[in-house]
């Protein structure tokens, strides 16, 4: 099981999805009309195998909408797993009582999005991509991405993303749902609790900014360090050698 997606909300899109593009160095590979089904406006940036996406709220009443006032403003908001077969995993899942709050079922992709009151701190999604498709393999067919996602690819700034961290007020309460959820076993990192995944690890950490239970920070792996806090100073978005703020994430380099 791997990250394959980290997904954004902000309250508008473009000028988030400027500063990811400036400061990161990636480029806009699809904008999915789809997502208008549930109110929202999009836009996918390859980094290395993995995916990023900013959401917006185009109407009123829209769940990323809420989730916005929630916490104050622009966040984290769901992490996409790839796997072998969705489909077991979402039964595997239900046996646990999990509720799942849409699902989608077709030739070419399986995915279930989990209800964040039982899997709390992000919109979890378990998905595969049909079983003629190899989710070992970095650049493997993404529905979500678009049909030439791979094109867009740029590695020249960062490379990957390598970790995702949750913060909440019972951290450890929170990872031992995750694990079960995701049947991966605790492991400790500097930070508290931590589940390793096949490319990234899931991090929880108490709520340091007030900010309540979601998705406070993600890791990355740089290729061009100077350039990406060059930028980010620029933008005001620099946090210090090591850290920068997007879209209301710390980005951990």
């Amino acid at each position: 099981m791997r990250l394959r997606q980290f997904v954004f909300v902000a309250g508008e899109l473009a000028p988030a999805v400027d500063d990811i593009t400036a400061v990161l160095g990636l480029s806009v590979c699809f904008k999915d009309p789809n997502v208008g089904h549930f109110g929202l406006e999009n836009a996918l940036l390859p980094i290395g195998g993995n995916l990023l996406e900013v959401v917006a709220p185009v109407q009123d009443g829209t769940t990323a909408g809420r989730y916005l006032e929630r916490r104050g403003g622009d966040g984290g908001y769901m992490v996409i797993l790839q796997c072998g077969d969705a489909m077991a995993e979402r039964r595997r899942i239900a046996e646990l009582g999990v509720r799942d709050v849409w699902r989608h079922d077709d030739d070419d992709a399986t995915a279930t999005h989990f209800h964040p009151a039982d899997v709390p701190g992000a919109i979890l999604s378990i998905d595969d991509m049909g079983p003629d498709v190899d989710w070992h393999d970095d650049l493997a067919r993404w529905k979500w991405a678009g049909p030439d996602w791979q094109a867009h690819v740029r590695t020249g700034v960062t490379q990957a993303i390598t970790g995702v961290e949750i913060q909440a007020d019972n951290p450890d309460a929170v990872a031992e749902r995750w694990s079960a959820v995701l049947d991966r076993p605790l492991t400790t990192a500097a930070s508290g609790p931590a589940i390793d995944l096949d490319n990234a690890r899931l991090r929880f950490v108490a709520d340091t900014d007030g900010r309540g239970l979601g998705v406070s920070g993600i890791d990355i792996l740089p290729q061009d360090r100077p350039t990406i806090l060059a930028a980010a100073e620029a933008r005001g978005l620099r946090q210090g050698d090591d850290r920068i703020m997007l879209c209301g994430v710390r980005v951990n380099l």
